[in-house]
């Protein structure tokens, strides 16, 4: 069967959440929010590629960061109201270092962080 993309639920504002996830550990990365667009450029590039909400473009991870997530496997859900994006991660997945967005876990009603970031790779020598 040919993939459709306008058979996927969207909400209102035409995004769809998805889960990035380390293709080789299965560990959870991060979800971002992909449109019918992002959908695209991520199966036809082999580059993960979101909808950014806060600045309204498209977001191709690690474009700026060196971070970058290739694509391995592109997963709908029984529903088909969420994406799971099976990729090779390079770097930090998440903004604030981490090599996971989901660092903070709930144990006996405290947060507690469980990584730390990662060590900053030396930049490139001239």
């Amino acid at each position: 069967m040919t993939f459709d993309p306008s058979t996927l639920k969207f909400n209102e504002a035409g995004l769809i959440p998805a889960i990035a996830q380390d293709a080789t550990s299965g560990e959870v990365l991060m979800m971002a929010w992909m449109n019918v667009e992002s959908i695209a450029r991520t199966l036809t590039s082999g580059e993960a590629t979101y909808w950014s909400r806060s600045r309204q473009e498209f977001w191709v991870k690690g474009a700026t960061s060196g971070h970058t997530q290739q694509l391995v496997d592109f997963r709908i859900d029984c529903d088909r109201d969420c994406l799971l994006i099976e990729v090779n991660q390079t770097g930090a997945a998440c903004h604030t270092g981490r090599r996971t967005c989901f660092y903070t876990s709930v144990q006996d009603d405290e947060e507690v962080e469980t990584a730390q970031p990662m060590p900053q790779e030396a930049p490139p020598s001239a």
